[in-house]
């Protein structure tokens, strides 16, 4: 008898404490959540990693198991389980520690390189605003309009203009503008403030089904703090009369499920033109978070953006040439320009159970712009000037959600997210018309408003079998556009639907901790101008992108990473809308491929080195050899530098870029030169609280140009027109210093 209830105790107690699932929450010491946190169980190698809201669920552990708990940036933990921590839900808190790259595993992600970028954000903070997206690599940007226009994108062979090849949003928010007053994709980032950026999640190719329209190039998504830390007082001067004032406030303290804060940003310059940009922009933003049923997060954020600039627009190459004018210098000083945004974000996940959650957002934005720009001077009226004036006012509606379930098949690992969304875009007053002096409106081109609707779905599976795993997936957009002429005397709406069905299967092999192989495919696609659409009867309303990616990460010594990409994008015929013209030209068919390269070398606890490098071959495959050439399409790109971080009181670091000379038309005869840019940045703590910092842009004065165009115009004086390269001189020498408060 003694035996048998002996024998029914070891039972219990062995059922009670072998074998059971551990439910946890893993927090930083500001209580807020840590994603991605790496969980394994030391004792049988089991794992998993914490969700958005910190949360994680681990199978098959034991009392007297040992977990350790790591993320990149937080000292690791290690955890004995206790008979408690099974019955009720562990809470750990990590501590942040010195960035060390050594601790970097690789693990299975589809897009790995996503910690590529949280290890380049970590170590080269975001210091203003065109920076925000050089954090891409091999992502180019220029500026050719003061300051308040959005900027120019070139990335793996596209010049991307304003953003018609790349997916861009904030917080689950659009940012492209569909069937824009300068350009399909428009996309202005100024609304953001640098130091609000929490997190960037890019990826390159069309390959994701969670990305939708622009998406052939690339995406790019950035995620806001949901709180801070301390409060913040900033204050810059620079040359050329620049001036930056910063303010971020938390609004509720460490209040445990629950944060606020306000951010403020004030930015006033005169460039280095001649004619002064008498450049301006306010930003104001807010964002408020808390739990709701403990696991449960609701997430509101509000900003307004407010910009206004004069400009010096392209100068012709002959003007400098003969001392018409100097670099910086002007024909048409009349350019500028104005544009607002206001933005409201309201963002919701829910655990539906141990296995799924719910995530979803709805956004409104208000929109106004207005853009004059000279790029021709008197091409087309030799009396009054080629100024034109482009104007829109806009309003955007939209919603995300998706499902994201985790399931365990015996040994296989599935991962399920199930997504559906609209965006709808309502247009006034859609404009291009010739003016004079930005007073004077001297023809209507275009007037009209647009209305487009984008209904989404998609299925995106992840299948978790050992070393491997490999994701198919399905995208489903359909599109509907309204259009109404405005300076059609009979009143008309036009109309039309389109569809489009786009499949990825994307395939990941981990070798071991220090070694991934991927192997990617998709279709991407993007839209078309609703008056190109509907004004023209194109036949390509959704051209495709088709690509492949094939390439590793590799970590060969502790402190070196390297990523290597080798690729290949088709891109189908497509009209474009050329709005700088007013006019549509078909572009035919075309294909790039080239090679990512990129390394990570962390020499010492306190300096790190990286690099990337693009090489791209793009091609018309409309015209014969020789005149095949895809203008302003770049050839290869290199950027990278060294940083330092937590030197004594001493951080900052050393940034340069390169892109080589490339074709600016068809045939090769004209060339858009390239440039050799270097930048410098030292931070001082004086104390806990306050630090200086001195940011150097262009260290060593060189002569560069920004943007670069093949454009046929003709000056006042001159009788007949010349075609040759029109720019935008890039920024020479520029010293700022800032003084930062904590508290």
């Amino acid at each position: 008898m003694k035996r048998l209830i002996l024998l029914i105790v070891v039972l219990i107690y062995t059922i009670n404490s072998s074998g059971q699932t551990l439910k946890g929450r893993i927090l930083d010491v500001f209580n807020e959540p840590i994603e991605n946190a790496y969980v394994v169980n030391n004792i049988n190698n089991n794992h998993t990693h914490t969700n958005e809201n910190g949360n994680f669920t681990l199978e098959n552990v034991s009392v007297k198991d040992t977990l350790l708990i790591s993320i990149l940036g937080y000292q690791k933990r290690k955890i004995v389980i206790t008979k408690k921590d099974l019955t009720n839900r562990i809470t750990i808190v990590l501590t942040t520690k010195t960035f060390q790259l050594e601790e970097m595993v690789l693990r299975k992600e589809i897009n790995a390189l996503q910690t590529i970028s949280k290890i380049d954000l970590k170590v080269n903070p975001v210091n203003n605003s065109q920076e925000i997206l050089r954090k891409v690599p091999g992502l180019f940007i220029g500026q050719h309009a003061g300051g308040g226009k959005a900027e120019q994108i070139f990335l793996r062979g596209f010049d991307i203009d304003h953003g018609t090849d790349i997916t861009l949003s904030v917080d689950g928010m659009s940012i492209n503008m569909v069937s824009h007053a300068h350009g399909q994709g428009y996309s202005d980032l100024h609304f953001m403030i640098p130091e609000t950026i929490q997190k960037i999640d890019f990826g390159k190719g069309p390959y994701y089904a969670n990305q939708g329209d622009f998406n052939t190039a690339g995406y790019v998504n950035f995620s806001t703090k949901k709180s801070i830390q301390d409060n913040i007082i900033s204050l810059g001067f620079g040359d050329f009369n620049t001036v930056r004032t910063l303010g971020m406030f938390n609004l509720l303290g460490n209040k445990k499920n629950e944060n606020a804060y306000v951010a403020l940003e004030y930015i006033a310059t005169d460039g280095a033109f001649e004619s002064p940009q008498n450049f301006n922009r306010l930003n104001i933003f807010g964002k408020y978070s808390t739990f709701l049923k403990g696991t449960d997060r609701l997430t509101f954020t509000a900003s307004h953006f407010t910009s206004r600039w004069d400009a010096s627009g392209q100068i012709p190459e002959r003007a400098v040439q003969n001392g018409t004018i100097s670099r910086f210098g002007a024909i048409d000083d009349t350019e500028g320009g104005f544009t607002s945004r206001t933005n409201f974000n309201l963002e919701f996940s829910k655990n539906l159970s141990e296995n799924s959650r719910f995530k979803t957002n709805v956004f409104y934005s208000e929109y106004d712009f207005e853009l004059f720009s000279n790029f021709t001077f008197f091409l087309e009226d030799p009396a009054n000037g080629d100024q034109i004036r482009q104007f829109e006012t806009r309003d955007i509606f939209g919603v995300n959600a998706q499902i994201i379930t985790e399931k365990k098949f015996g040994n296989v690992e599935v991962k399920y997210t199930k997504g559906a969304g609209l965006r709808y875009d309502m247009v006034d007053d859609v404009e291009l018309s010739r003016t004079k002096n930005r007073r004077e409106t001297l023809e209507q081109i275009q007037l009209g408003d647009v209305k487009q609707t984008n209904l989404y779905a998609f299925f995106n599976s992840e299948f978790e079998i050992g070393k491997f795993k490999f994701s198919p997936s399905l995208r489903l957009d359909y599109f509907k556009f309204l259009y109404n002429d405005d300076l059609n005397t009979t009143y008309q709406t036009l109309s039309k639907t389109k569809a489009i069905l786009n499949p990825k299967l994307n395939f990941l092999y981990t070798q071991n901790n220090n070694l991934q192989w991927f192997l990617k495919s998709g279709i991407g696609f993007h839209s078309n101008d609703t008056r190109v659409v509907l004004q023209q009867n194109a036949d390509k309303v959704l051209p495709r992108a088709y690509g492949v990616d094939f390439g590793n990460i590799w970590k060969p010594t502790k402190n070196i990473v390297l990523n290597t990409a080798f690729w290949y994008l088709l891109s189908e015929e497509e009209f474009v809308y050329v709005g700088d013209a007013g006019i549509v030209e078909p572009s035919g068919k075309s294909r790039r491929f080239g090679l990512d390269v990129g390394i990570r070398y962390q020499v010492l606890d306190w300096l790190m080195i990286d690099t990337d490098a693009t090489f791209t071959n793009a091609r018309s495959l409309e015209n014969i050899s020789g005149e095949d050439f895809i203008p302003l399409a770049p050839e290869t790109t290199v950027e990278g530098g060294l940083s330092l971080t937590d030197l004594g009181k001493f951080s900052g670091g050393l940034r340069y870029r390169y892109l080589a000379d490339r074709a600016a038309n068809e045939d090769n005869s004209i060339v858009a030169e390239g440039y050799f840019v270097t930048d410098f940045n030292l931070n001082y703590t004086m104390n806990n609280n306050v630090t200086l910092g001195i940011a150097i842009e262009n260290i060593f004065d060189v002569a560069w140009n920004e943007t670069q165009f093949a454009t046929e115009s003709r000056l006042q004086n001159e009788t007949n027109s010349v075609e040759e390269i029109h720019f935008t001189p890039g920024t020479p020498f520029f010293a700022k210093a800032t003084l930062t408060y904590r508290f």
